[in-house]
């Protein structure tokens, strides 16, 4: 299903739902209608039994190139400050919707994954890329910060003297170099992201999606909490988990020597 107006399309292909952004003359610019439109396929994805895992692409021969950096010179003369406001607020909305999504959201990158492009890469839970896509946050360059959670996701993801050089320098990086860290899950030939992305979601949907919600979860926290919240939130949810329907199946499965069929569950 497309929507040129918010320059989103989406599809399904069995358990897995597929949102391409759709603006590739600008190399799939974010505008906040999309930003937004993404954000609501999410939220309605998280409540929808029938969708066990997310795929995000670009249109065409890239991933995303961040926001529209054309229109911000005049956008600042023309626009007060809570304008702007509003619009990166939209890109944020993007972003928590895939950290709170309890599905696996897999981001499929081919091309460049620029400025908020890179933000949005690296919220996602795992990332397949080409082996020849850039990622690049050079907002430096035009004398402005990572927003969308870049500064965050990066930190996170390379050691702090490789996020302060992308950051400081604007440098691209090469997907090669970004899956010898970990950062890239799969690395694949041009052209091939989205088909390789694909399949792992199936894989994905295929599993435990509520044991995935739950691990989601603790990997999130595990940033903020101490040893002791951490185990206290393992143990809460490990008790939930093991009496319920996916552990009944896993369990039974693991017994009588077969494969768990997840998706009945």
């Amino acid at each position: 299903m497309s929507d040129t107006f918010t320059g989103v399309v989406e599809s399904r292909h069995d358990r897995v739902l597929h949102l391409s952004i759709d603006n590739p003359t600008q190399r799939n610019a974010l505008k906040p209608e999309t930003s937004r439109a993404m954000a609501r396929a999410l939220r309605l994805a998280a409540s929808d039994d029938r969708v066990g895992a997310i795929v995000i692409s670009g249109t065409g021969a890239h991933f995303c190139a961040g926001g529209d950096v054309s229109t911000l010179f005049s956008s600042r003369r023309e626009n007060p400050p809570q304008h702007h406001f509003e619009r990166v607020g939209a890109l944020n909305e993007f972003i928590r919707s895939i950290r709170s999504c309890p599905k696996p959201v897999i981001a499929a990158v081919e091309g460049h994954a620029a400025g908020a492009g890179m933000s949005l890469a690296l919220a996602c839970d795992m990332l397949v890329a080409a082996d020849n896509a850039q990622f690049t946050l050079a907002y430096v360059k035009i004398g402005l910060n990572p927003d969308g959670g870049g500064s965050l996701f990066l930190a996170r993801g390379v050691p702090p003297q490789l996020a302060a050089e992308l950051a400081m320098t604007g440098a691209p990086c090469p997907a090669t170099r970004f899956a010898q860290l970990g950062v890239v899950n799969r690395l694949v030939p041009v052209g091939q992201a989205l088909t390789e992305a694909l399949a792992l979601a199936a894989q994905l949907a295929a599993g435990a999606t509520q044991a995935m919600a739950r691990i989601k979860r603790e990997l999130e926290a595990a940033h903020t909490h101490s040893i002791e919240q951490q185990l206290e939130m393992e143990r809460g949810l490990f008790v939930e988990a093991l009496h319920g329907a996916e552990a009944g199946e896993g369990l039974g499965a693991f017994l009588e020597k077969r494969k768990p069929q997840f998706s009945r569950t």
